[in-house]
């Protein structure tokens, strides 16, 4: 009742003016975003970014994309559906591995700069630095996956890599982990020199994203909501961080955990009379807790691992305290 008639007329593929604008100011702010109204696409998610953007370089010539090993099971699904192939580039303790990466030939690259998906490692300045050196030597692109760049627990937040070159650099974020996956909403911040591509790719695939939804959303945001929502995950998000590691530590002793000052979930390296891995999911699987290994991440993922250890990704964001905890003592009795 709100809208003037137009606005619920075939959208601008874009998106809503009235959510770019929005947007443009809370990603500016918040992530250190160079944010244009004019260059921000309202997406049904990163996955569709994804979909774009590769549907747009194969045009152009792009066979290939790097992925980082271990990375999203969901990038080579995502990446042949567009007629590009897959390269596993593997990461060392700073990032993305700058060797494999020349030496693989390809020109687009996908990363989780500020938190690495699932490793949990952060990119180092040098890292980050190195990695822009590259795409200008090779006329490439990076596409930033910001997938919980809004959820710093133990460190100051780490700004995003598009900011420091807009040019190398496309940019995709959604409101998956702050509001609600099934909302399949987003946003894609593309260069100037692939931005009327790429939304005319957005215009044939599908005329433009729900105008309800996206006013909706430009209200929530341009009110505070966004903001207050933000905080208020944050704290469920650390109290649920907290009680994992504590039950780890009280369940099995000499567990390692990491890329725990950030994020949504923690990798836990379970001591070695725990395994083998395959038995080890065997028994917490028949005690019905769903777990998922490194390993599942890609060859990178069993990389460096020790005889007989249990390397698990454990996502807490969707669960209580009391869940974890009780799911954490359910697994230590199972093995």
């Amino acid at each position: 009742t709100e809208l003037p008639h137009e606005s619920l007329g075939y959208p601008d593929p874009r998106g809503l003016p009235r959510l770019r604008t929005a947007l443009a100011e809370l990603l500016a702010r918040r992530r250190g975003v160079v944010a244009d109204p004019e260059r921000i696409m309202v997406v049904s998610g990163v996955a569709q970014a994804t979909s774009l953007l590769a549907s747009v370089l194969h045009a152009r010539g792009t066979r290939t994309a790097g992925v980082e090993d271990p990375g999203s099971p969901q990038h080579h699904a995502l990446y042949a559906a567009a007629g590009l192939g897959t390269v596993p580039l593997s990461l060392d303790d700073e990032g993305l591995a700058t060797g494999p990466l020349y030496a693989s030939g390809v020109r687009l690259v996908v990363t989780t700069p500020a938190h690495q998906f699932p490793t949990g490692i952060a990119y180092s300045a040098r890292r980050r630095a190195e990695l822009l050196d590259w795409a200008r030597s090779v006329d490439g692109l990076v596409l930033e996956d910001d997938y919980d760049g809004d959820f710093r627990y133990d460190r100051a937040p780490v700004g995003a890599l598009q900011g420091l070159d807009p040019e190398r650099v496309a940019y995709t974020g959604s409101v998956s982990k702050s509001l609600a996956p099934g909302l399949r909403l987003g946003w894609l911040l593309v260069p100037d020199w692939l931005a009327d591509d790429v939304v005319e790719r957005k215009r044939t695939t599908d005329l433009g994203h729900p105008a309800l939804d996206q006013a909706l959303f430009a209200r929530f945001v341009e009110r505070g909501d966004y903001d207050r929502q933000l905080r208020v995950c944050q704290r469920a998000y650390r109290e649920r961080r907290d009680a994992l590691v504590a039950a780890l530590a009280e369940h099995f002793p000499g567990a390692r955990v990491t890329g725990i000052a950030a994020g949504l979930h923690a990798i836990a390296t379970l001591p070695g009379r725990h395994g083998p891995e395959e038995r080890f999911l065997a028994r917490v699987t028949e005690a019905g807790i769903a777990v998922r290994p490194l390993s599942a991440y890609g060859p990178g993922g069993a990389a460096g691992a020790r005889a007989q250890e249990v390397r698990l990704v454990l996502g807490y964001a969707h669960l209580s305290p009391g869940r974890i905890r009780a799911g954490v003592a359910r697994m230590a009795q199972a093995v």
